[in-house]
C-alpha cells in the first residue's frame, strides 16, 4: 500500500510483456450485485491480458462536534475500507491472474468516482453491478447512465445481478 491518498499498487509502470493497458475499474460495496460486477471485470482482465482495479469511497464523518471523535470515527471507516479491498483483492489475484490496483477515497461516491477517472487515465472500462428487482439497478447507475453519463470518458458495462457465475463466465 503506498502512504498516499489512494492506495495504489499501480503506479504508472510499462505494461507487462502479453499484457495491456485496460484497467476494469469496479466500485466497491458489499452488495450482491458488486460481486457479479467483480467477476466479471476479472474474467476479462484475464482474457484480454487487463488488469482490475477497485475503488472504495468511504463516507465523510458527519460528527463535527468533538473532531477527536470525527477522526476516530474516519480512520475506523478508511481502516474498514482496506481490510475489504486486501480481502477481495486476494480473490481478485485468484480471478484474474494478477493483483488489482486499490483505491480508497472520502466523500460522494460518485464525485469521487469522477474525480478517480479524471486523475487515472489507463483506466479503461468502468464495471458496475445493476440490481434488478423493483427497487432500480442503484443509485450509482442510475446517476451514471441519466443525468451524468455526460461526463463519463469511459465506457460503462453493467453485469446484471440475475446472471450466475457460468453466465458471467461464458460472456466475459
Amino acid at each position: 500500500m503506498s502512504d498516499g491518498a489512494d492506495i495504489d499498487n499501480g503506479g504508472q509502470q510499462e505494461p507487462v510483456a502479453g499484457r495491456s493497458n485496460r484497467i476494469f475499474l469496479v466500485v466497491v460495496d458489499e452488495s450482491e450485485e458488486m460481486q457479479h460486477a467483480l467477476r466479471f471485470a476479472c474474467r476479462r482482465a484475464k482474457n484480454t491480458g487487463g488488469r482490475v482495479a477497485l475503488l472504495h469511497v468511504t463516507e465523510p464523518s458527519d460528527f463535527q462536534h468533538w473532531m477527536a471523535v470525527g477522526d476516530l470515527m474516519r480512520e475506523e471507516a478508511r481502516a474498514e475500507a482496506e481490510q475489504l479491498l486486501q480481502k477481495l483483492a486476494a480473490g481478485v489475484h485468484e480471478m484474474a491472474g494478477s493483483m488489482p490496483v486499490l483505491y480508497v477515497r472520502e466523500g460522494d461516491c460518485r464525485d469521487q468516482l469522477f474525480e478517480l477517472l479524471d486523475e487515472e487515465p489507463q483506466v479503461s472500462i468502468l464495471v458496475l453491478g445493476a440490481k434488478t428487482g423493483s427497487g432500480g439497478p442503484g443509485p450509482l447507475v442510475s446517476a451514471l447512465t441519466g443525468k451524468f453519463l455526460g461526463k463519463l470518458r469511459v465506457p460503462i458495462t453493467l453485469v446484471p445481478d440475475n446472471l450466475d457465475n457460468e453466465t458471467i463466465d461464458s460472456i466475459s
